[in-house]
């Protein structure tokens, strides 16, 4: 028996570009990458050697005019996500794009925009954003408790993100196209409060602050190195988010949502895996030393996934409105850093 395989193209073939090709091409077993596209030579020279017998092209477009696909992977630079996603959507391609849909709001709504209009002659079209740690089972473990009200409703919810200290001043210039630490470095703890507290739920207020502790090249992008920020929602619920760019140790990205009854904690003990060393220094556990080598598990899952709703006209694993309100969040604590404002909500919407 023949098992048809979804013919998958990747945008972009940079360090995000190459994890999503390797897993939907040799680890999703009802997918096959046949076409990848990227201008950089250098990837695509990789893709020659890791990807045999793929078509790879330099232009964007013409993969989508001459590669024989059902869906596209959107792994670009940010800045073009929105656009090669809506390119991608209106050839009725299934979608699955890198987070976030784009670093400004109404951009990031013109994909939900095209999507809902495109939907109206293919019916069966699926397009996600790819919030990976959604597909973590640890993170999947505490939102079913959270949901079968284990431990009674949520009532606070804080995460962070802090990745490892980036010596290669590599950031420092992703910062100028990035959106700034809320919208990139911030923006999985943001859809992770939205999926934990409700994406319904209206937000009263929110604020932010921020320092440039290690790195002044951020001064030119106006961004920093290390903020925190609290969100309040109606209903009595509210959220505190940390992100930082400078950990010595390696990546550290943790939640806890307590409860009326109780907390659930996710990787609040962070470690790479359950090895204590023990010498002359003293103990100590090592840490992941990247994003990519602790949330690994959860793109190949969220590969699969993607892939299985697609062959099997099944919803998408994420709502596309919600990535949406985590890009308006992101900006919004963003124009509360920098200016040091706090920013009221009114009926879902920014009140100036």
């Amino acid at each position: 028996m023949t098992i048809h395989k979804l013919r998958v193209g990747i945008a972009g073939l940079g360090r995000m570009g190459k994890r999503h090709a390797i897993n939907f091409h040799e680890l999703t077993i009802r997918a096959n990458v046949v076409a990848a596209s990227t201008p950089d030579e250098s990837e695509r020279d990789w893709a020659q050697e890791n990807l045999q017998g793929v078509q790879i092209f330099k232009d964007y477009d013409e993969m989508l005019e001459n590669a024989d696909l059902e869906a596209v992977v959107v792994a670009s630079v940010t800045a073009v996500h929105a656009e090669q996603a809506i390119k991608a959507i209106k050839k009725g391609l299934h979608v699955l794009c890198e987070k976030p849909l784009s670093i400004d709001a109404e951009v990031a709504q013109s994909v939900v925009s095209a999507y809902e209009e495109c939907l109206k002659t293919h019916p069966q079209q699926k397009v996600m954003c790819g919030f990976s740690r959604r597909f973590d089972a640890s993170y999947r473990d505490a939102h079913a408790r959270v949901k079968k009200g284990e431990l009674g409703a949520p009532v606070l919810f804080r995460s962070q993100t802090a990745d490892l200290q980036d010596k290669s001043g590599f950031f420092v210039d992703y910062a100028k196209t990035s959106g700034g630490i809320f919208v990139d470095c911030s923006i999985h703890d943001i859809d992770l409060m939205l999926w934990f507290l409700g994406e319904e739920r209206q937000i009263k207020t929110l604020q932010a602050v921020g320092v440039i502790a290690l790195h002044p090249g951020l001064e030119a992008s106006n961004d920093r190195d290390n903020a925190i920020a609290t969100v309040e929602f109606e209903g009595g619920k509210m959220a505190a988010l940390y992100c930082s760019r400078m950990m010595a140790a390696g990546q550290e990205d943790t939640t806890e949502i307590i409860c009326e009854r109780g907390s659930l904690r996710v990787n609040m003990q962070v470690r790479k895996n359950h090895v204590e060393i023990h010498d002359s220094q003293g103990a100590r556990r090592e840490l992941p030393q990247h994003y990519y080598e602790r949330f690994r598990e959860a793109f190949v899952t969220e590969a699969y996934e993607f892939t299985e709703c697609c062959l099997n006209n099944t919803p998408p694993p994420i709502s596309l409105q919600g990535s949406v309100k985590a890009v308006i969040i992101g900006q919004a604590l963003q124009r509360s850093m920098i200016t040091g404002e706090k920013i009221f909500f009114h009926e879902g919407a920014i009140k100036d």
